[in-house]
């Protein structure tokens, strides 16, 4: 029953704030609130539709700048805190354990007031349908920004909902039916590669030539877009007329965001965005659903390129994740926060001062115009190591050797890192997402295969494994852990995002279990999240809460879209397998999105990347083991490292060991003979197998 008894207090004479027995980081920092913070439940729920209360929604996350500045100005404010506990319901929600209500409210939040959303999200729900009649984003202590103080907006807020309730039932009413036509029937199917060329001229309208990256600040990484462009480079590039310009835009664009600050230069990983348009000044926060797809792309644009920053990019970024974000127990954390000490971005600057004291003269010669020492400070009266300029080119005009220059920055580095490492850290988030996990699966699994790193493979293995043994449970997953707990139903997103990484850990070390694993999770998302009547997939499963809306949504957001990599991913492995009912649901998906994908192409380059492989099928390589002789394994290998060696982002290449067993029907029938053989398919055709080497050879080359 809900707790309806004014007087539940705490040891303090605050009214009960039941945040500290959550499994959230972010909910747990707002435990000692003066405010009843419930967090989303039925009971809170109830007691509000037993009070007739309306329900204030917070939505936010732990490593969130303007949510630790509303907190501290407002909900550790008593005379604050005493007005939203007497006049609403208080839910705090992390963002990142509950994806599908912060989508649904967003996407409310954008309708209400006409422009996009954030965090901290503000909302207002009527307590009967949960339907925000007023939403907003950070709200001050003090009326400023021409925005009112939080205080006047609780009580305009709460006299509202008594003084305007016909108003707000017809608003209610309106929200409502504008969420479920953003829901509308599939459109025409997309029957060509004209949305994906569209897309690439949207961005290279955007493009900024000078500094990388689309339009103007602040600028996301945007992956997704980035993988866009390189696929859409080598699919041309294999047709005799390469598109030079899609290439330059992805790869530039890539090497000023690994240069520059946004990317941290001494102890690797990626921030969340820059605030200015030159990669410069981040916002300090890193997120693992960043790093993830950023470590897939920099190993990629290595592959495809050469260019050691690439993969100097790759490795830095895998060594901060197992060093400082891989759990004992194998699963890795969410987040580190952009402050310390109270302060954004304090852990990373420095004073020029101590730079100096760090540092030899050689290394301060080398250092200087490297990160822009030489210059005004960039930060507050400080500085943020930035890259203005390549080593090779320092390294030059000071008659030094690239090798030399290599060491030499090498052990300045490490001076400077281990000074910052005396330093009070940022908050670290340790709660473990099976999506955001799984992206970084998939990164480590591609830079352990590309760059011949055993200790990167393992790490993704170790992940794997966790998410076996702890969120996958009686043929379900959860979506987060901490402390001991797993629970909540997980998202479409944890189901895809884990599909495309075991298709990844097939190409890498190929196990049976890993096969029936990807194929237990397509059967899930085609009972569970399947749109039947429409195509493409809902966020949330068909055993979910019921809440105000079932998103489908078709975008890339800061992960890629969960629509996309289904379609990707179902495609991917009905090929492999041979089955029907995944080629089918990845087909009905795109057409699903195909009115979307027409409106604004550049914004769904997952469902492109997908439409790409429906109108030209993957190639998929499977390579069996010779039982003869005893070097099988080693030929496995070479035969393996040399289908995987250029960049091919249409090519699947399993290498299947001769003793392995169980495996479906299309893979059997490739039998292992006493010489090793390759089988090369695209869609429903397969050639002859191939079993000498130099043969395998001129059949997998690709040409850039």
């Amino acid at each position: 029953m809900p707790q309806t008894d004014p007087s539940a207090a705490d040891s303090q004479g605050h009214p009960r704030n039941r945040l500290a027995e959550t499994t959230s980081p972010y909910l747990q920092q707002h435990a000692e609130n003066p405010v009843a913070w419930w967090p989303w439940c039925e009971e809170a729920l109830a007691l509000a539709r037993a009070e007739d209360k309306p329900i204030l929604l917070s939505i936010g996350y732990s490593a969130c700048h303007w949510c630790h500045v509303m907190a501290h100005e407002s909900f550790e404010d008593e005379t604050t805190a005493k007005l939203m506990n007497r006049l609403f319901v208080n839910i705090k929600v992390d963002r990142e354990e509950r994806p599908d209500l912060d989508k649904i409210y967003q996407t409310a939040h954008q309708l209400l007031a006409q422009r996009a959303g954030g965090w901290p999200l503000t909302l207002f729900l009527t307590p009967e349908d949960l339907a925000p009649f007023f939403a907003g984003t950070y709200f001050p202590k003090t009326r400023r920004h021409g925005l009112p103080s939080f205080q006047e907006l609780l009580i305009g807020a709460e006299r509202a909902y008594r003084e305007q309730a016909e108003a707000i039932r017809e608003q209610n009413a309106s929200l409502r039916a504008a969420l479920a036509q953003l829901e509308g029937p599939a459109g025409e199917p997309l029957r060509d590669l004209a949305p994906l060329d569209q897309a690439r001229r949207q961005l290279a309208g955007s493009f900024d030539k000078a500094n990388g990256g689309f339009g103007r600040a602040p600028k996301f990484p945007h992956p997704t877009n980035l993988e866009l462009l390189l696929r859409h480079y080598a699919a041309t590039a294999a047709t005799g007329s390469p598109d030079q310009q899609a290439r330059e835009m992805a790869l530039f664009t890539l090497e000023r965001m690994v240069r520059g600050g946004m990317n941290d230069q001494l102890g690797g990983g990626f921030c969340r965005y820059s605030v200015d348009d030159q990669w410069m000044i981040p916002h300090f926060e890193k997120m693992l659903y960043d790093n993830g797809p950023l470590l897939t792309l920099c190993c990629d644009a290595w592959q495809l390129s050469g260019d050691a920053l690439f993969r100097d990019a790759a490795i830095s970024t895998a060594d901060w994740v197992i060093a400082e974000m891989q759990s004992k127990e194998g699963g890795y954390f969410s987040a580190l926060d952009a402050d310390s000490e109270g302060e954004e971005g304090r852990f990373y600057v420095w004073e020029r001062e101590a730079i100096n004291a760090l540092l030899s003269a050689d290394e301060l010669a080398l250092v200087t115009p490297l990160f822009g020492l030489d210059r005004a400070p960039n930060f507050d009266g400080r500085w943020h190591l930035h890259g203005y300029r390549r080593l090779a080119e320092v390294a030059a005009e000071q008659g030094l050797a690239v090798d030399v220059a290599s060491a030499r920055l090498a052990s300045a580095k490490a001076k400077l890192l281990a000074a910052r490492a005396q330093r009070v850290r940022p908050g670290r988030d340790e709660k473990v997402l099976t999506a955001w996990n799984a992206l970084m699966i998939k990164g480590m699994l591609r830079a352990g295969r590309l760059l011949g790193r055993d200790d990167y493979l393992d790490s993704a293995d170790r992940a794997l494994a966790f998410i076996e043994t702890t969120l996958w449970r009686d043929g379900r997953l959860l979506a987060t852990y901490k402390d001991g707990k797993a629970h909540l139903n997980a998202y479409l997103d944890d189901y895809l995002f884990l599909l495309d990484a075991l298709l990844e850990r097939l190409q890498t070390r190929f196990r049976s279990a890993d096969l029936d694993w990807a194929q237990a999770l397509a059967e899930v998302l085609l009972s569970q999240f399947q749109d039947e009547a429409n195509g493409g997939f809902y966020f949330t499963s068909a055993d979910h809460e019921t809440l105000l809306q079932r998103p489908k949504p078709m975008a890339d957001e800061s992960t890629p879209s969960g629509n996309g990599i289904a379609a990707l991913s179902l495609q991917r492995l009905g090929h492999l397998l041979a089955e029907p009912r995944y080629l089918d649901a990845a087909a009905r998906t795109l057409g699903a999105a195909a009115d979307a994908v027409r409106r604004l192409p550049y914004a769904h380059g997952t469902l492109l990347m997908a439409l790409d492989e429906q109108l030209r099928p993957p190639e998929i390589i499977i390579i069996r083991a010779g039982t003869e002789p005893a070097a099988a394994e080693d030929e496995l290998e070479q035969w393996q490292s040399l289908a995987q060696r250029d960049y091919a982002p249409g090519r699947l290449t399993l290498a299947i060991p001769a003793q392995a067993t169980e495996l479906p029907a299309t893979l059997a029938s490739m039998k292992p003979s006493e010489q090793i053989r390759a089988y090369r398919c695209q869609g429903t055709q397969c050639e002859a197998p191939i079993e000498r080497f130099e043969l395998f050879q001129q059949a997998v080359l690709v040409r850039t």
